[in-house]
């Protein structure tokens, strides 16, 4: 079939001149009026009469016909093109996981999303690790500035989750696009974070909270913090004797306007017990302190936030330099005063 071809409609009377083609199986008829009519290639055959109303040598029997029927009453199956935004050039790709029911996080399942928040159609493939050996989750393709429902799964299945793999190739059509690197983001899903509401936070792409991870924003493939549990107890091992060394303090507290913001991340500053918890619970509860020191002093452009991480083997502060690049990039950081704080703290500027 091709265009300037005479075409019959099979499943109704009338046809017309082949006009053109929309993606790989639709054809655009011309009929005598000019109109251009969106049809299914399968829907249509080439004939070499101009009569259009010509019928299937042996027709297949059809349903009773509504008198009342109007065939301008037919569902339209013509889809158009999805709108493309401002700014959205920019490929940004999320992995999400929301809750089905916050009110039973112990009990409740869980969905899972990716969330294509750029311009470009996204194919991809989205993988678990189980040792050596990879299990395919989902694949296919997610159209531009949408979200995309990939699985769904219960408590049992949070272990099969720790290690994934998320591919993608993005690209547009009918339209010159630049060309975006292929993104192959391995991930580490904390799953005790499963079990704790405040992880699932508020968003820009559910109604609901959600737990989000990025795969890619801005064009910068993200860079997932994995952490050493070997050095991270290694880092815990150690912490006593690095706090028993002398530390510098200013003789006297800085007042003022212009005086920091001091933030101990010391367990031992923010937690009466540390029984029941491991090495990951307790990075991931620094860390959350961290956050919400940041969120709730993003308005006070200018003001200085000393973060005091120690020093050890250095896996606390590392954990948040990452935020700090990817989460709060805006906000510049350098090693805060030895003199007044000592070795082992960040000083972070809002802007």
């Amino acid at each position: 079939m091709k265009i300037g071809d005479k075409v019959r409609f099979i499943s109704e009377t009338g046809g017309g001149v082949v006009a053109g083609f929309r993606e790989k199986n639709i054809v655009l008829v011309e009929d005598e009026d000019g109109f251009q009519i969106p049809v299914r290639v399968n829907d249509v055959v080439v004939i070499d009469s101009d009569d259009y109303n010509l019928k299937p040598a042996a027709p297949e029997p059809k349903p009773a016909v509504d008198e009342d029927y109007d065939p301008a009453d037919r569902p339209v199956t013509f889809r158009a093109e999805p709108e493309e935004r401002s700014g959205g050039d920019a490929l940004s790709v999320y992995l999400a996981f929301v809750p089905v029911d916050t009110r039973e996080l112990t009990k409740t399942r869980f969905e899972a999303y990716i969330v294509n928040d750029s311009n470009y159609y996204i194919r991809y493939t989205y993988l678990s690790a189980e040792g050596a050996s990879w299990t395919m989750r989902s694949e296919g393709e997610i159209e531009p500035n949408t979200k995309l429902f990939v699985e769904e799964f219960d408590r049992e299945a949070l272990n099969t989750l720790e290690r994934v793999t998320v591919q993608l190739f993005a690209y547009k059509r009918g339209k010159s696009f630049m060309q975006k690197p292929v993104i192959d983001a391995n991930l580490r899903i904390d799953t005790v974070k499963f079990y704790k509401l405040h992880t699932f936070r508020e968003n820009d792409f559910f109604e609901q909270p959600a737990l989000v991870y990025t795969i890619v924003e801005n064009d910068k493939p993200a860079r997932p913090l994995v952490i050493d549990a070997k050095v991270l107890k290694q880092e815990m091992a150690c912490k006593a004797a690095a706090d028993a060394k002398p530390v510098v303090r200013p003789a006297r507290k800085q007042t003022g306007k212009d005086a920091p913001l001091v933030v101990d991340l010391h367990v031992s500053e923010l937690l009466d017990s540390t029984a029941g918890m491991s090495a990951a619970d307790i990075l991931n509860h620094q860390l959350d302190v961290f956050r919400k020191t940041m969120d709730e002093n993003k308005n006070r452009h200018g003001l200085k936030i000393v973060f005091i991480h120690g020093k050890g083997e250095g896996v606390l502060r590392h954990a948040i330099v990452h935020e700090l690049n990817y989460r709060y990039k805006n906000c510049p950081y350098q090693d805060a005063s030895f003199q007044e704080y000592g070795y082992g703290a960040t000083q972070v500027t809002i802007r």
